[in-house]
This record gives C-alpha cells, sequence and structure tokens, in this order.
C-alpha cells in the first residue's frame, strides 16, 4: 500500500511512531518499521519511543548513560538502515507524566546522555531544557480518554505546538484509541493559542496508518524539520484520512495506490 503524495508537497514524514527496541508496546525493530513506511511513501520518520516517564521497555534500574544507549536503540537501528536506503532517520522521544504525554523533537541521544536533569524534570523544565538546546515539544494526542490518562490536561505555555491529527484517532486501519473528535479538539485548542499543528500516525507497527506531515522541501537533519515548523513554513498534514492544509481545513481525500 502507498500513499498518494501532493505534487506540491511531495515530501512526507512521519512525526510520532515506535519500536519494540525501546518501547513496551512497539511490535517491531527501527528497521522494519523503516522499511514500512519507505513502502508506504514516506521521505522520513521520527524514532519516538516513550521514554523513562511512559511505556519504555528498558529498565528505569539503569545507570542513566546505560539507559539512554540502550533506549536509542530503536533509533540507531532504523537509521543504519535508512542510512542504506535513502530513507531519513531522524530522533525524537515520546517523554510522558502520568498519562499526559509531548513529542520532543531536534536533539539527539547524545545531548540526553549529558542532560541527566532531564530525567526528573517537570513540564516546565523540560520546555526549558529543549527550548535552550535547540529542539521543540508539541503535546501529543492532547484530548485523548484512556484509563492510562487520569486527566485531560493541556499545557499551552509549555509546547510549541500541538499535535492536532493522530492518525491512530481517525485512520480506519486503527484498531485502538479509534476517536476522531480527539482530533477535532485538539485542533480547536492548536487555533485558539495560535499554535502549529502537527500529525502523526502514532503507529506501534509495521501496520501503518498513513499520519504525518509532507513539506515542499527535503530535511537533512531534525533541526531543519524543527525549523520550518516554527519559522511559519508551509506544510499540509495527513490523519490518514484526509490531507489538510496547516490550519486544519480538509484539502482532499488520502488515498492509497
Amino acid at each position: 500500500m502507498k500513499i498518494n503524495l501532493q505534487k506540491d508537497f511531495p515530501y512526507f514524514y512521519e512525526t510520532h511512531m515506535h519500536t519494540n527496541l525501546g518501547s513496551a508496546c512497539g511490535n517491531n525493530t527501527g528497521a522494519e518499521m523503516a522499511a514500512a513506511c519507505k513502502e508506504m511513501g514516506y521521505t522520513g520518520a521520527f524514532i519516538t519511543d516513550h521514554n523513562w516517564g511512559g511505556n519504555t521497555c528498558v529498565s528505569r534500574e539503569l545507570e542513566w548513560s546505560e539507559w539512554m544507549t540502550l533506549y536509542a536503540r530503536g533509533y540507531r537501528d532504523a537509521k543504519a538502515w535508512g542510512d542504506k536506503n535513502d530513507f531519513d532517520v531522524f530522533f525524537g522521544m515520546e517523554t510522558g507524566f502520568t498519562g499526559i504525554e509531548f513529542l520532543v523533537w531536534g536533539l539527539d541521544p547524545e545531548w540526553f546522555i549529558n542532560t541527566p536533569e532531564i530525567r526528573m524534570a517537570d513540564i516546565p523544565e523540560q520546555y526549558r531544557l529543549v527550548h535552550e538546546a535547540g529542539g521543540i515539544v508539541s503535546q501529543a494526542h492532547p484530548y485523548r480518554v484512556e484509563p492510562y490518562i487520569p486527566e485531560v490536561k493541556n499545557f499551552p505555555e509549555y509546547v510549541d505546538a500541538f499535535e492536532a491529527f493522530n492518525a491512530t484517532h481517525s485512520s480506519p486501519l486503527s484498531r485502538s484509541h479509534n476517536d476522531p473528535t480527539w482530533n477535532d479538539e485538539a485542533m480547536k485548542l492548536a487555533l485558539k493559542h495560535n499554535k502549529p499543528m502537527t500529525a502523526g500516525s502514532d503507529t506501534h507497527s509495521t501496520r501503518l496508518f498513513g499520519g504525518g506531515m509532507a513539506f515542499k522541501k527535503r530535511f537533512s537533519n531534525a533541526k531543519e524539520f524543527c525549523d520550518a515548523i516554527i519559522s511559519g513554513e508551509d506544510y499540509i498534514i495527513s490523519d490518514g484520512v484526509y490531507w489538510r492544509n496547516k490550519k486544519g481545513e480538509i484539502i482532499t481525500d488520502v488515498r492509497f495506490a
């Protein structure tokens, strides 16, 4: 199955994806996830495994640098495959605070190894540390309602963007967390606070949902991706059902060949 890209935005990136090397809920290796993405038509992907505050599969008993080294295996596995197969792989992280989760992009594993204080940071401190290092933060699925999320809470003052469209909520291929009204509310939240909208699939296996963000240019690193969002560059987003502009307005159906 291959997604039909829009001709003016040919470079398509998955921004929210898990592997079984970093996330306990992941089903496939980084290399397998990268290969599945390329086959569907993505240009690249961020590996955003769950960190110590979420459903990580790496023992929290480990010393910090060892924990981070093992945690980054999913990313390194995907990147090794991507480097050989013309597929861009960037490092990311899904951070967790009692069910409230954030996507962190633009930093590398070495930064985390050298910044052990991030492990004890609260939400405001996370934002400060990430910003000082040149990364950005997007609140993941801000209106998802599940037993592992005790309360829906949003933090517009401590994010650069909101994940307005999580394809797990909207794609007919999704078998969990499937409620598109959560995306509707997240889109309204982003508009209310004048924050950029991001989109991703939140996929945990090679059964992909087709969510993500498409741009006019290809990125050579994660910082370029972050800069494009913050500077207001034009892009379109997919929720696995529709292509939308960056205000969330529907452009056309997402079609698969």
